[in-house]
């Protein structure tokens, strides 16, 4: 016996799939339950009533068995042994146990079967048509997919969030707000709602979701991206239900093939012969079966049961046939709501989709809300804006080594309403957030400069974009495929430097370069990419730029013809490009006014004797090379105020350096110097010098004369000895003496009055050299030595500002700040 518990998970289990059950599969359920109860009224009659009831006869010429009575009349239509009481003399008479043998073996030889077993044969038809119709909800590879949709389902249904998302798409349908797309190379409208700039999306949601219910539905969402994956891939639960209807068609032309046949079979008189003489002296008798009356009814009515049953399959086969069940469109809930991008769906996806509209169509309006990424994405801002208040916000707002007031989001699935809050915001970086949206509350950001876009697609409204277009500067995308970068760029008027980073200059794509001249008032251009040829629609059709910086990341880039178009250029950057000379198109460029060949595989500079073309040339960077020597007629670039050679393999400076009278900046720091040429002196103007890790062992006297030094950068030489002319450098503010063979300091540092404590960096034992008031004195606060040195009239206040960044402001590395009065 079953116990209630399993009764109970019994009729879970069939009420569960009843949303996957068309009428004519309910239909035909109830008439199995009548069929079999047929079967169960025959077979109750067949237990508690006599089966047949058989008399003794006389066998007539022509083989019919006649019954006489006492008085020699026929009697035909005898039901019991009360029928005929006055026999003659025992002539007829039989014990009971008898006429139990006789009725016995009447019944068992003589008794049609399907007489005998009509209501078993009624019960297992009815089971087997029970069984082939619930086969595809046990079969293990439909039976896992069907459960896990219904579950999923019965989520979609009792969760808040559908009834939210439903409802408001009655809000929506009063206006829409078109925003940029980033999927087409023309800008595109979609229609969005105005409803969430009315309001703000969140604080009315949150009197209907709470955090769990958010959470819950967010589940739900990730349940039923994988149910579709899995359940679309194939279409076996469709062949499955095709053959069960197939099967049960066949079985049904079968079955009543047969009965009618069988049926005629069922009489309620039957002649038997015993052959059992020994106990009886009568061979032939006369039997009624007292159930064919009620089991003939019983047949007719199963006949007519069976014949509807077959209707049902044969209309089930027909629909089946006449729709394509293996596709299902979202067209009319894409035409009722506001979520337009609702996915159609195919194989046994669309065939479960198919039934459960026959059982109810609402359940699969319920369902596509959780298909639709517009759905999926008003979710996840709901989620942001409550995890992600402007109070957390404010504390992640910072200032930049360019003192603006930046904020940096990343790893976030969105972009929280709160940012647009902060009202102060000139730098916004968004990195791997995979759909970020401006919307029209970015009008509110009246400081906003610049914008990062880091692998994030931003999409942004129609409103955001014409405030973007006035306001935007600076803006720096990093996508690894062209195709991800955003279009409404091109809408920027106002920009005027763009960086680049990643593949976005892939030849299979041309599209987005060749939409650069778009761009009317770029001033700056950056690229960090692999590319082999310089783009001709950058150096042919933006005449706009006055900086180029092209990062090839070590591939070289050979063809660099067309740059001599570049006539307004005035900062030119080819970095880690694999240059193997100068390239002698540059020297064209007549209002250059900075090159940096920075990280390239040049190994002699004989060419810049032509950068004397250049009148304006004042800044020469070739860091990170392996060049040997200096050319002695560097001195002809007499306009020349910064020169980077640092990481080079240089070991001597040519006298003609010198030569180059307005040089501020004198940096060959990671070279193999031996030693610093007393020509030197001749830089007047020199400001910072930079020979650090080199094998200098000492200082030239006519160093010292370089009145005007602000920074002297001498770590990591072979240095034994300070020379105390040091103190003549009344304006250095930063001394780096680390890692040198120093063992004492000169007290001489004393006069240097604009050195401040941050800006002598030597070891700490060092400072135990020097007498014990100027170590004092390098030991105070920045703050206390600068009142001091006002109290004593030594100057103004010193000012520290920076003069020279690394990185040219690209963001790769930290800026190497070096100070100035």
């Amino acid at each position: 016996m079953l116990s209630e518990g399993e009764l109970k998970d019994f009729a879970q289990g069939q009420s569960l799939y009843r949303v996957l059950q068309p009428w004519w599969d309910v239909f035909s359920h109830y008439l199995s339950i009548m069929m079999f109860s047929i079967g169960t009224l025959g077979g109750t009659l067949q237990v508690t009533l006599r089966k047949i009831v058989c008399v003794p006869c006389q066998m007539t010429s022509d083989d019919f068995c006649v019954v006489f009575n006492h008085r020699g009349t026929t009697l035909r239509n005898v039901t019991t042994e009360a029928s005929f009481p006055l026999l003659p003399k025992g002539l007829y008479k039989l014990d009971l146990q008898q006429y139990a043998y006789v009725d016995a073996v009447c019944y068992e030889k003589q008794l049609h079967w399907f007489a005998k077993f009509f209501p078993y044969v009624v019960m297992l038809e009815t089971l087997a048509l029970v069984i082939i119709s619930n086969l595809w909800f046990k079969y293990p590879s439909t039976s896992s997919r069907l459960m896990h949709f219904v579950s999923i389902l019965h989520k979609c249904c009792d969760s808040p969030w559908t009834t939210r998302a439903l409802s408001e798409t009655v809000a929506e349908q009063g206006g829409a707000q078109p925003s940029m797309s980033m999927c087409s190379p023309a800008l595109q409208t979609s229609s969005t709602s105005d409803y969430s700039s009315r309001r703000p999306m969140g604080t009315e949601f949150l009197s209907v979701l709470d955090k769990k219910e958010g959470e819950q539905a967010k589940a739900i969402f990730e349940k039923v991206k994988k149910l579709k994956v899995h359940v679309e891939d194939k279409d076996i639960i469709y062949h499955l239900y095709m053959r069960q209807i197939v099967t049960k068609i066949v079985f049904l032309l079968f079955t009543l093939a047969y009965i009618p046949y069988a049926a005629s079979h069922i009489l309620f008189d039957v002649d038997c012969v015993v052959d059992s003489q020994a106990l009886m002296p009568f061979q032939p008798f006369h039997c009624v079966h007292s159930l064919a009356t009620i089991f003939w009814l019983l047949s007719l009515v199963y006949t007519v049961l069976m014949v509807i049953y077959s209707l049902t399959c044969f209309y089930s086969f027909w629909w089946m046939m006449r729709n394509s069940l293996r596709e299902y469109s979202f067209d009319s809930v894409r035409e009722e709501s506001s979520f337009s991008d609702i996915p159609d769906v195919k194989n046994d996806f669309a065939f479960i989709l198919h039934l459960l509209d026959q059982y109810n169509p609402l359940f699969s309006k319920r369902f596509a809300v959780f298909l639709s990424e517009v759905s999926e994405k008003k979710l996840r801002q709901l989620n942001l804006n409550y995890m992600w208040p402007l109070e957390k916000l404010t504390q992640k707002v910072m200032r930049n080594a360019q003192d603006q007031i930046e904020l940096h989001l990343m790893l976030l699935s969105g972009i929280p309403e709160a940012v647009f809050d902060i009202r102060e915001l000139e730098v916004l970086k968004l990195q791997l957030i995979p759909d970020p949206r401006l919307t029209q509350k970015l009008t509110q950001l009246g400081n906003l400069r610049e914008i990062w876009l880091d692998h994030s697609p931003a999409t942004v409204d129609l409103m955001a974009l014409g405030f973007l277009s006035e306001n935007l500067r600076i803006l720096r995308m990093k996508f690894t495929e062209v195709e991800q970068a955003p279009w409404w760029v091109f809408s920027l008027c106002n920009l005027t430097e763009l960086y680049l980073y990643g593949n976005m200059f892939n030849q299979d794509n041309t599209t987005f370069v060749n939409s650069l001249p778009k761009l009317k008032n770029l001033k700056v251009l950056f690229i960090k990419c692999t590319i082999t040829t310089m783009p001709k629609v950058i150096t042919n059709s933006i005449p706009s730029i006055q900086k180029l910086s092209v990062d090839n990341e070590g591939t070289q880039l050979s063809v660099l013809q067309s740059l001599k178009m570049m006539s307004q250029l005035t900062c030119l950057e080819l970095l880690n490009c694999d240059l193997q000379r100068i390239p002698s198109h540059i020297f064209s460029l007549k209002n250059l006014q900075e090159i940096d060949l920075k990280g390239n595989n040049l190994k002699t500079i004989e060419e810049i004797i032509s950068f004397q073309h250049l009148p304006k040339l004042s800044i020469l960077k070739l860091k990170y090379n392996s060049i040997t020597y200096i050319p002695v007629h560097v001195g002809v670039l007499g306009n020349l105020e910064q020169l980077h050679l640092g990481y080079n393999l240089i070991s001597c400076m040519p006298a003609q350096l010198f030569l180059c009278s307005r040089l501020y900046l004198l940096d060959l720091s990671h070279n193999k110097l031996s030693a610093i040429p007393i020509e030197i002196q001749e830089l007047k103007r020199l400001q910072l010098l930079n020979v650090s890790n080199n094998n200098i062992d000492h200082l030239p006297e006519g160093m010292f004369q370089c009145k005007t030094l602000q920074s002297l950068l001498l770590g990591h030489n072979n240095l034994s000895v300070v020379p105390h002319q040091v103190s003549e450098l009344t304006n250095l503010v930063v001394l780096d003496l680390r890692g040198n063979q120093l063992e004492s300091l000169p007290a001489e540092l004393e006069e240097c009055h604009s050195l401040m404590p941050s800006g002598l960096l030597v070891e700490e034992g060092l400072l135990n050299s020097l007498p014990p008031s100027v170590k004092e004195g390098f030991q105070r606060p920045d703050k206390e030595y600068l009142g001091k040195m006002e109290a004593e009239g030594v100057g103004n206040a010193l000012i520290c500002n920076p003069i020279i960044c690394n990185t040219a402001g690209h963001g790769d590395t930290p800026c190497s700040v070096i100070y100035s009065m």
